[in-house]
């Protein structure tokens, strides 16, 4: 297994830290374009809790990331990470804009976008191939689940086959892919799981993102969860499942995350994952020993 932190050194010769950006962007599952609701298990911060404010400018959102791992790391390299929401739903020319402005930040060795598949029209696509000639540019696409049968009940919009086309547009034009997963998602086996890593990772994306389903207070998943009706994952479980997932990626594939932080303001379930440090560690002694 390839981790991303080994993946950055092998490229950049040392380690590189990812700034979480908002560039108030909207969704389509929000805005009425196909539902007004969300995912299901989305906060109102579109998954970009821990993005800058969109009220700062692109670069100062970046200097602003950079305080906060001053400790940590000096003269360094960054990731510019559009994560709040949709990152390429919006106008082509306030696309260029934003973009341009993260990728010409001397200190930013990588542009990130999160978007969903149904979201990269060519003209954005054309966008992302010019820009990734002047430095990489990564697309993170929010797939979470192979399975149609959940892709309903989170209300994600599009089906499995619009992540197909969306990878194979983004290989061609020689832009690395990210693919997002959840575990835990309601109604799936540790099977169904599994069968979502094997299909990802069979698919040519270039990384993944395995992320644990938190339950996050204003969701209706929320609202699932306290009527009874949702289980969240146990800790042992999770580690379980791991277990059977991550032998399944290829050293072909870069291992961005094996789980994930849910904003603890909001975090309604499972509690047990705001140990992180004490997760981590039965990662890396149970799951990657």
């Amino acid at each position: 297994m390839i981790t991303l932190n080994e993946s950055m050194r092998a490229r950049f010769g040392s380690k590189v830290y990812k700034i979480a950006l908002d560039g108030g962007f909207t969704c389509p599952v929000r805005d009425g374009t196909l539902d007004t609701r969300g995912c299901i298990f989305c906060s109102a911060g579109g998954s970009g809790e821990f993005a800058e404010s969109r009220a700062l400018s692109i670069t100062e959102q970046i200097e602003r990331g950079k305080e906060r791992v001053g400790n940590k790391i000096r003269d360094g390299k960054y990731i510019a990470y559009f994560q709040a929401y949709t990152g390429t739903y919006a106008p082509l020319p306030r696309l260029r804009a934003l973009y341009r402005e993260a990728i010409r930040h001397p200190d930013v060795a990588v542009l990130s976008v999160a978007t969903r598949p149904d979201c990269l029209p060519e003209e954005v696509l054309d966008l992302l191939e010019e820009l990734n000639r002047e430095k990489p540019v990564w697309v993170e696409l929010g797939l979470q689940s192979i399975h149609e049968r959940t892709a309903a009940y989170i209300r994600r919009g599009y089906p499995l086959a619009v992540y197909d086309r969306a990878v194979r547009a983004l290989k061609a034009r020689g832009i690395e892919v990210i693919t997002h997963l959840i575990l835990g998602l309601p109604g799936e086996t540790a099977e169904d799981m599994c069968e979502s890593v094997r299909y990802v990772c069979a698919g040519r994306t270039d990384g993944i993102k395995l992320q644990l389903l938190h339950v996050l207070e204003g969701t209706d998943l929320a609202r699932e969860y306290r009527a009874g009706r949702v289980r969240v994952l146990t800790e042992d479980e999770y580690i379980g499942i791991l277990k059977r997932c991550v032998p399944l990626i290829p050293d072909s594939v870069v291992v961005h995350r094996l789980t994930g932080d849910g904003d603890r303001r909001l975090l309604l379930a499972p509690l047990w994952s705001t140990d992180k440090k004490h997760v981590l560690n039965r990662i890396r002694s149970e799951v990657l020993r």
